[in-house]
């Protein structure tokens, strides 16, 4: 008896199959499986031929054709299913109110997911001035860490200088970037290289292909509102990391994300030069004062090797480490965590919106944004604020 009730539970009909293959289908924007999203509909297979229904989440979806094309394909796989027909509709608001609510996993909307108790590694890049790489470095690295397969999310906090879209290759030939898609209050960002990626330039359009981008000439109250919209509306998923490209200084928006994200852990990107390694303490210092922990600092432009062996300091020496001895304490030790070299190909690579750690993984300055990802990706987290799951026994 036993025997039969277990053939029996293994019987799998031709629907069935079509069903598993095509719920299995990952929506490239939310990352997850449709038949989770409740994406599905009616399946039925006659014949030979599946007769397949989804729905999208919203109309004009931008991945629409990509989702169609790869539910085709997974209805086609199953053995027996000789044509596909495929019939896409649109979910309903009260279907989409669900799929958000399922997406917040219970939390109330608009409420900030990557507070002290978050799982996210929160990682705030930032500089003394502008003119120093931060943004160059918080692009590549954020790549390099999803490159070891961790889930990373960027968001450009560099408002007035947001240049993170043309980083990371977002900006198409008439200087347009993606807008993140929207259901109803949720935002779902690109994503470029593996790292989903939040900027105001995503929402400043050009007019024509020769009509300048749009400028931000905001105040306070705006900036922090923008920031905060960030962590909120914008739906990331579950991160291991999250990036933020800190604007240089210590102005408005570094003290809200100090308000926002008192937990989160900074890095300190300088250059050598002396100039510029005196003013980055003071943004190590201004990021302490809110509670936020400096984790390291990043030396950019540093000495570079010539073909005759011969080096070329450019910037001069020993910033970077002058800048980790002057945020050292007693108490807490700030490392020097990698010194990137002058790179020609650096440049060239950020220019044409290609990673260069992926562009040329084995040039020098590659080589130390990855050391970079490794020593920050092995680094303990600090657990000062966070609750813990243990109970008395």
């Amino acid at each position: 008896m036993t025997a039969h009730i277990e053939d029996a539970a293994i019987v799998d009909t031709p629907a069935d199959a079509v069903r598993r293959a095509v719920g299995a289908v990952i929506d490239p924007e939310l990352r997850r499986p449709i038949a989770e999203l409740g994406m599905m509909r009616e399946v039925r297979v006659e014949r030979g031929l599946a007769s397949v229904g989804i729905v999208l989440t919203i109309v004009g979806c931008p991945a629409a054709d990509r989702i169609s094309a790869d539910v085709r394909a997974a209805a086609a796989s199953v053995p027996g299913v000789t044509r596909v027909a495929l019939e896409v509709g649109v979910m309903s608001p009260a279907e989409r109110r669900v799929l958000t609510e399922r997406l917040r996993g219970g939390r109330p909307a608009r409420e900030m997911p990557f507070g002290p108790d978050s799982l996210t590694r929160v990682i705030a890049v930032t500089s003394g001035k502008g003119g120093v790489g931060k943004s160059t470095v918080t692009a590549n690295l954020a790549v390099a860490l999803a490159n070891r397969g961790l889930s990373v999310g960027l968001v450009d906090a560099d408002v007035h200088g947001f240049s993170i879209p043309g980083l990371l290759g977002l900006v198409d030939a008439d200087g347009n970037v993606p807008q993140p898609t929207r259901i109803d209050e949720l935002m779902l960002p690109p994503v470029a290289h593996g790292v989903k990626v939040i900027s105001i330039g995503m929402f400043l359009r050009r007019s024509t292909g020769d009509a300048p981008i749009g400028a931000v000439a905001w105040r306070g109250p705006m900036l922090h509102r923008t920031v905060q919209q960030f962590l909120t509306d914008v739906f990331f998923g579950d991160l291991d990391v999250l990036l933020l490209d800190m604007p240089p200084g210590t102005g408005d928006i570094a003290i809200s994300v100090g308000q926002l994200l008192p937990h989160a852990e900074v890095v300190v990107v300088t250059t050598p030069q002396s100039a510029a390694s005196d003013v980055a303490v003071r943004s190590g210092l201004v990021a302490r004062q809110t509670g936020q922990r400096v984790v390291g600092v990043v030396e950019n432009m540093a000495a570079m090797t010539l073909p005759d062996g011969t080096t070329l300091d450019l910037f001069g020496t020993g910033g970077g480490a002058a800048v980790a001895a002057a945020l050292s304490t007693g108490e807490s030790k700030v490392a020097l965590l990698t010194s990137i070299p002058l790179s020609p190909l650096l440049r060239v690579d950020a220019d044409a919106g290609i990673p260069i750690v992926l562009a040329h993984p084995d040039e020098p300055a590659a080589v130390a944004i990855v050391t970079l990802a490794d020593r920050l990706a092995a680094a303990p987290r600090g657990l000062a604020g966070r609750s813990l799951p243990l109970r008395p026994s």
